[in-house]
């Protein structure tokens, strides 16, 4: 198994692409904690996983505020007994666009995509200093590599982490601590809708849709377990000579 006896801990770990990545992880060998703003779906998240043969921790927080953010990430060490493997993979879409900027919601897109990131690892670098090591993971975006027409401000926040993921990857790897970013294509997840069908129309929800697709050269979405394999494999030992690497899981649309 690819993680026995690492130490993990994923946030936005109930639904869509974390959810996937806790599955995975456990299934090769991790001890997993799942952190989530949603407790109803951390329940059945756990739940599932026992069905499966798998013990969970869960933790209930929410990832926009400051000392929830940082608790979570020191609650989860407590309970595993350290953190070798931190998949920070918490986001929101965020405004459409940038005429009459609802403030509130940029404010609150920047700090689920950045802040939020930027503090997760200010918090678990100790922990893995203790390990003698580990492994840091953002997720960003193709939107974090080329601009997004559709979600400028999402595009402007994923470039901020891929920024973050080549700065601390030289900050942290005296500490043998390698920091990586992935960054999926539109994803057929539970958020799709977020950016797609931003207006509520179901014509332009698939309109935009097909207009993204067809710039996909292997002519399919991305899969949440597209992306859990890549983070697996970031936070695996087969990946221990790898850092600073935004990691595209995209089906070729970045190589236009």
């Amino acid at each position: 198994m690819r993680l026995a006896n690492k130490l993990a801990a994923v946030t936005a770990a109930a639904s869509g692409m974390g959810r996937a990545g806790v599955e995975l992880f456990l299934k090769e060998g991790a001890k997993v904690a799942a952190i989530d703003v949603n407790a109803d779906a951390l329940a059945q998240l756990k739940s599932d996983m026992k069905k499966l043969g798998y013990e969970l921790t869960t933790i209930q927080a929410d990832l926009s505020k400051t000392e929830q953010m940082k608790s979570s990430i020191n609650d989860a060490a407590a309970a595993l007994g350290g953190i070798d493997i931190l998949w920070a993979h918490a986001g929101t879409p965020g405004p459409a666009g940038v005429e009459n900027l609802d403030l509130t919601a940029y404010e609150f897109a920047m700090t689920l995509n950045v802040t939020s990131a930027t503090l997760a690892a200010g918090e678990v670098i100790k922990h893995m200093r203790k390990r003698g090591g580990g492994s840091v993971i953002f997720t960003s975006s193709v939107s974090g590599i080329v601009g997004s027409m559709m979600s400028p401000i999402y595009s402007a926040a994923k470039f901020a982490v891929v920024g973050l993921t080549k700065s601390l990857a030289q900050a942290f790897a005296p500490d043998q601590v390698r920091v990586n970013v992935i960054c999926p294509g539109l994803a057929d997840t539970p958020m799709k809708l977020g950016f797609t069908g931003r207006s509520g129309v179901a014509a332009e929800a698939a309109a935009n849709e097909a207009k993204l697709l067809a710039a996909v050269p292997m002519g399919r979405l991305c899969k949440a377990e597209d992306v859990a394999h890549a983070a697996l494999w970031l936070g695996s030992d087969d990946a221990s000579f790898i850092t600073g690497v935004a990691l595209p899981v995209d089906g070729g649309f970045t190589a236009r």
